[in-house]
């Protein structure tokens, strides 16, 4: 949803905008050729270091790459000398590109590694390996449930627990193939039957949600009033996440009563949305990128009000 997303950040002569998933720098790029603006891009993959050189040497001056989690923006951003900025930009989830490499371990089609970091393999947090092999059938299920609202979750776990007492569960094959085992199969024409259980260990893995939630939180203290906010998610538990906090940021989450006044110490409204709904990708876009067809866009733009407290809670 690049041309989407950039008239959503609607860039500027001399404004500053940060693309908080770099990626493979589509976004970032767009940025730039929309005006003559700053960007900023950041991303915890190693591998999007050297993509990033490039634009760099493409746009000289105009460009900065950090390496870092989008959760940490406020700080990230403080380390550069910047306070304030005019757009913000994420795009929630696994990349194409990390996918369709076999060895970061994040696709149950390929076999690779059972690892899925998004910051690499010479991260020092633990992989997806080390999740399905040390915790307990319990905890398993509870994750497979909670981030991939997967209906097998017990069954699921109770297969990984029995696998892995004859050997450790070591790559994304061995690991798809257990759940496909104990959901019914792969079926022609249906969804593979691991997509949840992969899901909800990638995300528990990176924290994801967590992340999403720091990051939109950052978000709103760095952006200047008029600023814009454009966050691009793919499936329900990120797009929730975005679509309360706008909503209650907006000012449209619910009063105790509809028919009672307005509560004193009501926060005023850090955001305005841009339009009620989430926006989808065209039939276009579909067609030319499968994978785009699950995407959901929602935008607003930064009132003068001050931010509202981490806790989100109304002022006494």
């Amino acid at each position: 949803m690049l041309r989407e997303v950039v008239d959503a950040i609607a860039p500027r002569a001399g404004e500053t905008v940060i693309d908080a998933t770099f990626g493979w720098g589509g976004y970032t790029r767009g940025f730039l050729e929309a005006a003559p603006c700053v960007v900023y891009g950041i991303d915890r993959d190693p591998s999007a270091a050297a993509r990033a050189a490039v634009i760099a040497s493409e746009f000289p001056g105009r460009f900065t790459f950090i390496d870092g989690k989008f959760g940490d923006m406020i700080e990230l951003m403080d380390r550069a000398g910047v306070t304030a900025v005019q757009g913000v930009a994420f795009d929630i989830g696994v990349s194409s590109m990390q996918l369709d490499d076999a060895e970061r371990g994040f696709s149950f089609q390929k076999d690779g590694p059972l690892d899925m970091r998004m910051a690499g393999r010479e991260s020092d947090a633990p992989d997806a390996a080390e999740l399905v092999n040390n915790e307990d059938e319990a905890e398993i299920a509870r994750i497979i449930w909670l981030y991939g609202e997967e209906r097998n979750s017990r069954r699921i776990a109770r297969a990984i627990v029995a696998a892995r007492k004859a050997k450790p569960i070591t790559r994304t094959l061995e690991l798809a193939e257990i759940v496909a085992r104990v959901s019914g199969g792969v079926l022609p024409h249906k969804m593979h039957p691991a997509t949840r259980t992969f899901q909800a260990l990638r995300i528990h893995v990176n924290d994801e949600l967590g992340q999403l939630e720091m990051g939109l939180r950052a978000a709103e203290r760095l952006l200047a009033p008029e600023g814009r906010l454009a966050v691009v998610s793919f499936h329900s538990l990120e797009d929730r996440i975005v679509k309360n906090f706008l909503r209650e940021r907006g000012g449209m989450a619910p009063s105790t009563s509809r028919h009672l006044p307005e509560q004193p110490g009501r926060l005023a409204p850090s955001f305005t949305l841009t339009a009620r709904g989430a926006v989808k990708p065209t039939d276009a876009e579909t067609d030319a990128n499968p994978r785009a067809r699950s995407a959901r866009l929602r935008a607003a733009i930064r009132t003068a009000n001050d931010a509202w407290p981490d806790d989100g809670r109304r002022a006494a």
